[in-house]
């Protein structure tokens, strides 16, 4: 999914705030799974990857303007 800065030189952070949130909500599903079949040593694994990957998101997100933020926070992927 592509989301449009509103401002295009923030383009690239706004870029890198959603592959980032992309990677946070696959692993979040990946631990979600494992919780649901009592794999406790994969439930760890993947929150530990979840909380990297919207470390990631949030360092991004923190470069950015309120307005792309709230753009990318409004979006289905968020």
């Amino acid at each position: 999914m592509k989301i449009v800065a509103v401002n295009k030189k923030h383009q690239a952070k706004v870029n890198r705030a959603i592959y980032w949130l992309i990677k946070h909500n696959e692993a979040n599903d990946m631990r979600d799974i494992a919780d649901n079949n009592d794999d406790e040593k994969m439930h760890e694994k993947y929150d530990r990857i979840c909380q990297k990957t919207f470390d990631k998101y949030e360092s991004y997100t923190s470069e950015l303007p309120k307005r792309e933020v709230a753009q990318i926070e409004n979006s289905i992927l968020y």
